[in-house]
C-alpha cells in the first residue's frame, strides 16, 4: 500500500504520517528527513540540497528522484510506504507513477491536508523537532509542548527549531512556492479518484491526530 501526504508545510503531514506508519506497519518516507540527515552529516548530497532548502527553494529532481527510488526499494518498504514531501510538482508525480509501475505498485490514497495560512506560519515558528534521527518526534510549543521544555518526551534527546522554520519571510516564500507548483497536484489526484481532503485547524477543532485516527479505521 502506497499512501501519500499532500498539503503545505505546517499542516501536520508529518504528524499524520507518523501515526499511520506506526498503526499500519509501513515506513514514513520523508524526503525532508532524508535531506536533513544528510545535511547534519555533511554529505555531498546534504551540502548540495542545503543550497536550495536554506533559501526556501525546492531541491531539483535530479537529486530527489533517484534518492526516493532507492529508499522505496529497501526491505522495510516492501509492503508499502507513506510518502511525505514528494511529489511536489506534476512532473514529479508523473515520474513517481512511472517508478512505481516498474515496481508493480501504485499510489493507493492521497491525503490532502488544508490549514489557513496564518495558522500555518504560527505553527512553523513554534515547531520543535527531536534531534535524535531515530525518533524525529515533532512538538509545538503552543499546541503540543513537551513535558520538559526543550526535551523529547519519547527519547530524552534535545529538541531544536529547524533553520528553515525560524524566518517568517522564508516560510511565506515556501508557501508561495507550494501554491504555485504543488497545489495543482490536488487536481491531478482528484481526477484519479484517490484524493481525500481533510481540514486541520484549531478553528474546526480537528487536528492531525484526529485525521490519522479516522484514516486508520478506514484502512485497517
Amino acid at each position: 500500500m502506497i499512501l501519500m501526504m499532500l498539503g503545505a508545510q505546517g499542516t501536520g503531514k508529518g504528524t499524520v504520517a507518523g501515526i499511520l506508519s506506526t498503526e499500519l506497519g509501513i515506513p514514513q518516507v520523508s524526503t525532508g528527513d532524508i535531506f536533513r540527515k544528510n545535511i547534519s552529516e555533511g554529505t555531498a548530497l546534504g551540502i548540495e540540497a542545503n543550497k536550495y532548502i536554506s533559501k526556501g527553494d525546492l531541491v531539483p529532481d535530479e537529486i530527489t528522484v533517484p534518492m526516493l527510488e532507492s529508499r522505496l526499494k529497501e526491505e522495510d518498504a516492501k509492503n508499502g510506504a507513506i510518502l511525505d514531501g514528494f511529489p511536489r510538482t506534476i512532473e514529479q508525480a508523473q515520474k513517481l507513477d512511472e517508478m512505481l509501475n516498474k515496481m508493480g505498485k501504485r499510489v493507493d490514497l492521497v491525503v490532502n491536508l488544508v490549514t489557513p495560512k496564518e495558522e500555518i506560519i504560527d505553527r512553523m515558528l513554534t515547531r520543535r523537532v527531536c534531534t535524535n534521527q531515530e525518533c524525529k518526534t515533532t512538538y509545538n510549543t503552543k499546541l503540543h509542548p513537551p513535558k520538559v521544555e526543550g526535551i523529547c518526551d519519547k527519547c530524552g534527546a534535545p529538541l531544536k527549531q529547524r533553520e528553515d522554520d525560524s524566518d517568517p519571510e522564508a516560510i511565506k516564500r515556501r508557501l508561495d512556492i507550494y501554491e504555485e507548483k504543488t497545489s495543482p497536484l490536488v487536481n491531478f489526484y482528484e481526477e484519479k479518484g484517490i484524493l481525500q481532503t481533510e481540514t486541520v485547524s484549531t478553528a474546526v477543532n480537528r487536528m492531525g491526530a484526529d485525521v490519522a485516527r479516522d484514516l486508520v479505521e478506514k484502512l485497517k
